[in-house]
């Protein structure tokens, strides 16, 4: 039998499933935080969800954001926009809504997730977070990971950086 050299690498699940999670955020709607984001059981895809307001709101892409300044523990300010929720609260939500458990499941998303959506996390049951990159207010999300059990996994260790508005 002749063998057959391959012209490319299959990728990694784990880098299936990232760039799962890329193509997801084409579809969201605040250009602060295009994020996209993956759940996963058994090497199948159970949920995807990404950045973008609530079916029905109006989106930042059409109007603006709803920009809150926030002060962090170190001192340093920190805006976010709130229109939208989180491409994990959002697969978290569409796998309810169609329901969907999350038990034993791993999460793909863009960066490591904030601490809100961490506690998500740990409640619905994901025991894996794979993170394209790290997040500048990740210290709680690891803390509290750690603490639950909860596998973090981050593929390239620089932080996101957002553009200031």
């Amino acid at each position: 039998m002749k063998k057959v050299s391959k012209k490319w690498a299959r990728p990694s699940w784990d880098e299936y499933f990232i760039g799962m999670a890329d193509y997801v955020s084409t579809r969201a709607t605040c250009d602060r935080g295009r994020s996209g984001c993956v759940i996963a059981r058994d090497k199948r895809v159970i949920s995807t969800g990404y950045v973008g307001s609530p079916p029905g709101l109006p989106h930042c892409d059409d109007i603006g954001h709803d920009l809150h300044t926030v002060i962090n523990e170190d001192g340093s300010q920190s805006v976010h926009c709130i229109r939208t929720a989180h491409a994990e609260q959002n697969a978290m939500v569409q796998a309810a809504r169609f329901g969907v458990g999350l038990d034993g499941s791993t999460i793909y998303c863009k960066m490591v997730p904030c601490h809100v959506c961490a506690k998500m996390i740990v409640t619905a049951g994901i025991k894996r977070v794979v993170a394209k990159m790290d997040y500048h207010l990740s210290k709680k999300t690891k803390e509290i990971f750690k603490l639950a059990g909860i596998k973090l996994d981050i593929i390239n260790k620089a932080v996101e950086k957002y553009e200031k508005q």
